[in-house]
């Protein structure tokens, strides 16, 4: 019984001291999931408290359910309008850009270490796929607005490649193992065999459990271990029928996520906690288990291999991958530096561990350094690349708060909560009375909050800076209501910064814009697209015509040397909806 209960407090004190040391991930500038790393390695056999661990099946059994909800979480937040813009190069970086990685790594660690082949493409295998655990991490709590092709392709990439990644160790692992039993069409028959059960049983549950949430009435926070238990289930049987259990339990999150009922916010609240629980114990575990002296003996390999695969394997990788479909060479850029390594290394570095295979332990602490130099070196330099590669976008604030209220099984009111900052547009006018775009009549004010009370609303009051303001609405306003009450000197520098000082609706001509003079239309750039005169096209046909892709926010298209169109609003059928135009001291680039 004691053994039992020091094995609970040591379990909590960690867990809790990694949720604590969460506090300090923005203070020191590191990702959270480093932290709990070093959580873990401080209490293991060489830490402070000197627990010797080296239960790999343990820490394998561990690995995978973690990974499991935290993918679950991933596709519950996964939107499909991301699909509109990120699923095709998505796909072919979680297909072509990791079987790349592998080859190109594989020949360099095959070189470096004076290896066999097959150990030197094992190890490059283990390293090879991005990790949704760090990319979910890193983008969604990171505080840096991407524009909606890179953020969606990256997000889409990480929960799409785990399953080849896996398939690729567990082949190597026993063609390193056996060489002579393995076959290259019986590979090829493996990894179809993965990829269309795991998407079959994916699409099948997720469109099952979609359509049964709605008809079930639970206590609202048994909806959220349903769903878990469900996911885990879809994860568990799909594996046992020779398919990726992760491709799995991704799409049925995305299924189950983009239909809404009434239990949907409850679940993502209660979801996100899971999520950070599995992150957490599952990083408190991967520093356990490793043994830092014998990552160090390593150290000058793990840092070779790092760097060619961030600065070498990767870029050409995303490359060849991303190339066709017409990314620009910043975004390229970005998503190349962005090939975050977390959870999914390491846990694949412990099947060959599992399996016996030679030198098994030296993968182990190779992969485990080359996971930390990622997180060090990507996952701090985020925001620094996203403005280097000029990929960020101005993050509008949005509601403070926002609760979905259900009134009927099919019917919402969703209550936001805005607060007046400093110079915003609102100071000084009524609640029901912020914006002459909006109808008093398409909103309700549910209440005003004033000093931590909440006051009574007559015809004179007037709103002040700190105030906070509770709207009821059904219709699409809080994007326009967060500008009235966010909109501060600072905030509105940096968006006419980015967007230009002047907003253009997409129906109009080029040349009916003012700044544009007779002799500019004259120049060069007449009959350049489809034998059409520019300036007889509509501002939205010409940027679509330049720009021979899916638009989103933040895209920018040159009418000249001097002017700049830029995106500022596209809905979610892909429809522009706002365009700013920059005019800029220097030459333009698109």
């Amino acid at each position: 019984m004691d053994t039992l209960n020091i094995v609970y407090l040591v379990g909590a004190v960690l867990i809790f001291a990694s949720i604590m040391a969460s506090t300090l991930s923005a203070r020191l500038g590191v990702p959270l999931l480093l932290l709990f790393l070093v959580v873990g390695m401080l209490a293991g056999e060489e830490g402070i408290l000197g627990i010797e661990f080296s239960q790999y099946a343990i820490a394998n059994f561990v690995g995978q359910a973690a990974l499991a909800c935290i993918l679950l979480d991933g596709g519950l937040r996964t939107s499909v309008k991301s699909f509109r813009v990120g699923l095709k190069p998505a796909i072919t970086l979680a297909t072509w850009g990791v079987l790349s990685t592998v080859m190109i790594l594989g020949v360099f660690v095959t070189w470096l270490l004076d290896v066999d082949w097959r150990f030197g493409l094992l190890l490059a295998a283990i390293v090879g796929s991005t990790d949704a655990a760090a990319v979910f991490s890193l983008l969604r709590n990171g505080g840096v607005k991407l524009n909606d092709r890179v953020q969606a392709t990256l997000e889409l990439e990480s929960g799409a490649n785990d399953p080849l990644a896996i398939l690729l160790v567990t082949g190597l692992i026993a063609l390193n193992v056996d060489p002579a039993g393995q076959t290259a069409l019986g590979f090829l028959g493996l990894l179809l065999q993965q990829l269309s059960f795991g998407l079959g049983m994916g699409l099948f549950f997720g469109y099952f459990l979609s359509r049964l949430l709605p008809k079930i009435h639970l206590a609202e926070g048994m909806y959220a271990i349903l769903i878990l238990s469900a996911g885990l289930a879809v994860f568990a049987a799909t594996n046992l029928l020779g398919g990726s259990g992760f491709l799995a339990v991704f799409v049925t999150g995305i299924l189950i996520g983009n239909h809404k009922v009434r239990s949907t916010e409850h679940v993502m609240r209660v979801m996100d906690s899971f999520a950070w629980l599995s992150q957490a114990v599952l990083f408190v575990v991967l520093g356990l288990l490793v043994t830092p002296s014998n990552v160090l003996e390593v150290w000058p390999y793990s840092v070779a291999i790092a760097a060619f695969m961030i600065l070498v394997a990767r870029p050409i990788a995303v490359y060849t991958s991303v190339l066709p479909f017409k990314f620009k060479n910043k975004e390229i850029g970005f998503i190349s530096w962005v090939g975050l390594r977390g959870a999914v290394p390491i846990t694949l570095a412990m099947l060959p561990v599992i399996a016996g295979v030679d030198n098994a332990f030296m993968l182990f602490d190779i992969a485990f350094g080359v996971v930390v130099l990622s997180l060090v070196l990507q996952g701090t330099t985020i925001p620094f690349m996203a403005n280097l590669f000029k990929v960020r976008i101005p993050n509008n604030k949005g509601p403070k708060e926002e609760h979905e209220v259900w009134v009927s099984d099919r019917a919402s009111i969703t209550l936001y909560e805005f607060e007046v900052k400093l110079g915003a547009f609102a100071i000084g006018r009524h609640p029901r009375d912020i914006s002459t775009r909006i109808s008093p009549e398409e909103i309700r004010v549910f209440a005003l909050v004033r000093g931590q009370q909440i006051l009574a609303i007559n015809e004179d009051t007037k709103l002040k800076f700190g105030d906070s303001v509770w709207y009821a609405m059904s219709g699409d306003y809080a994007g326009q209501i967060a500008d009235v009450f966010n909109d501060t000197t600072l905030d509105r520098r940096a968006i006419d910064d980015f967007y230009g000082d002047w907003m253009l609706s997409p129906s109009v001509k080029l040349k009916d814009v003012p700044f544009f003079t007779d002799r500019m239309k004259s120049e060069s750039l007449e009959d350049t697209l489809n034998t059409k005169n520019m300036w007889e096209q509509t501002v939205a046909e010409y940027i679509k015509d330049s720009l021979k892709m899916a638009p989103v926010a933040g895209d920018t298209v040159a009418i000249n040397e001097k002017w700049l169109l830029v995106i500022k609003e596209v809905d979610d059928q892909g429809r522009l909806r706002t365009i700013g135009l920059k005019q800029l001291e220097g030459p333009a680039m698109a």
